[in-house]
């Protein structure tokens, strides 16, 4: 690919990612970040656990929901936050349903209450817990309600699916923390200068 072209292409992704609002930023972020590396899900899956992967690909179809949270936000920033914890745990337990409870995919819950927690603050408090409680109630979800796997995998092959759903999950988590905005330095300065006993 051409640098200009390149060039242009992360631009148009930066742009439509942009949001004055820092928790709206944040949520179109991570769901472009999803999206990005869906496609790369099956390799790993191959190169980590086993050459069957067909379970895989039932994964993109949360994709569009995920590619659709900054088109949302646009449209207001409650919807487009609440489309990102939807497709969230919807692709969780969708991923839970074709791959069986034994692949350790729930591990994704925890980014989704992470985000519940950092995206509604206030008066949106409420829907924060609401879905904490959704993230909770999938988790406990029985497996027996979701059906069969898709495919069997052998004892080992599980336990590096576990392993690959962890580092997964985790590097989501610790990209969530470091996109967190910081503190704005100005304010912080500006209360230090009220503070009692300061001329």
């Amino acid at each position: 690919m051409p640098t200009s072209l390149l060039k242009r292409a992360t631009a148009a992704v930066a742009a439509y990612a942009a949001h004055p609002d820092p928790r709206a930023a944040l949520a179109n972020t991570v769901a472009l970040v999803i999206v990005s590396n869906q496609p790369f899900y099956p390799l790993y899956l191959w190169w980590a656990v086993s050459p069957e992967i067909s379970p895989a690909w039932f994964t993109f179809l949360s994709t569009p929901f995920f590619a659709a949270v900054p088109a949302a936000m646009r449209r207001s920033t409650l919807l487009g936050r609440s489309l990102l914890l939807l497709a969230g745990i919807g692709n969780t337990l969708l991923c839970r349903a074709t791959f069986g409870p034994g692949s350790g995919v729930e591990i994704f819950l925890l980014p989704c209450l992470v985000l519940a927690t950092l995206l509604f603050p206030g008066r949106e408090r409420i829907v924060a817990l609401a879905f904490a409680g959704l993230a909770f109630g999938a988790y406990l979800l029985p497996a027996a309600m979701l059906g069969a796997p898709l495919h069997l995998y052998a004892p080992d092959e599980y336990a590096a699916l576990q392993r690959l759903n962890f580092l997964s999950a985790a590097s989501l988590v610790a990209l969530i923390g470091w996109l967190v905005p910081a503190p704005d330095e100005r304010t912080a300065r500006r209360d230090e200068t009220d503070r009692p006993g300061r001329t």
